[in-house]
């Protein structure tokens, strides 16, 4: 998925973060000063999200987690517990498709308010199916409190807008080549994936039957939209309930 303009006098920003190219668009003379200091704010959220959440950090919270022997616990950052407990209650609502234990087992651990307990010793995590989609709303919140109000963040195909900025999207064809028109989004987050054959991104749970193919979710808030491309994937579900519950909408392609 890719942004390709949006009306109005807009200042772009854009900064390699969360494995992508992340892009911050603000109009400008809203923000404080040139508006310098509210994109890095938003990045600065969004390297925050990066280093507290990724398995490849051997600092971050997921990596400290995968030291714990079983009954042992640590304090996590709360934006890790957010995600944790977003990610808790999509388990529940999708009957465990939606699995950032890995298929090691949902219930091998808990976090109960910001403290991270292991309870088995197989409990493995991964938020890397949902935190990009926080990131994305932390980053569009750090933008508001530096006074913007509008514009939007894409993360590589995780994209939210807010204030009165439209931002036309398009997708990418992957049967033929080059891309097409999708979408404008508007005061909304979309998020949208690709899900190959082979790939399947196993590690959500998408070996369970799912085919090739392009899912995009429109949601008020990214962290949904950006979690619920996998489950829709699943079972190729576009009206799947836990959609409803999330106020999303999903296609696919």
């Amino acid at each position: 998925m890719n942004t390709i303009g949006a009306t109005g006098p807009w200042r772009r920003r854009a900064r390699p973060l969360l494995g992508t190219l992340v892009e911050v668009g603000l109009r400008d003379g809203e923000a404080a000063g040139d508006g310098e200091g509210a994109a890095r704010a938003a990045f600065e959220a969004i390297a925050h999200v990066q280093a507290r959440m990724s398995r490849f950090d051997p600092d971050s919270d997921v990596s400290r987690f995968h030291t714990l022997a079983v009954g042992e616990a640590i304090a996590v950052d709360p934006a890790t517990a957010e995600v944790l407990h977003a990610a808790r209650w999509l388990h529940d609502a999708t009957d465990g498709v939606f699995d950032v234990g890995l298929g090691s087992g949902a219930r091998g651990w808990r976090c109960d308010g910001e403290r991270l307990e292991r309870l088995a010793p197989v409990a493995t995590l991964d938020l890397g199916g949902i935190a990009k989609g926080y990131a994305v709303d932390v980053a569009v919140e750090a933008l508001r409190r530096h006074g913007c109000e509008s514009g939007w963040v894409n993360a590589g195909g995780d994209l939210r807008v807010f204030g009165d900025a439209r931002v036309p999207v398009m997708l990418r064809d992957e049967a033929h080549g080059g891309v097409r028109p999708f979408a404008t989004v508007a005061d909304a987050a979309l998020a949208s994936s690709h899900f190959g054959p082979q790939s399947r991104s196993r590690a959500w749970g998408l070996d369970r039957g799912a085919r090739a193919c392009c899912v995009s979710v429109a949601a008020p808030r990214c962290v949904w939209a950006d979690a619920l491309t996998k489950v829709v994937a699943v079972g190729g579900d576009a009206r799947h309930r836990a959609l409803g519950a999330c106020g999303a909408h999903a296609w696919l392609h």
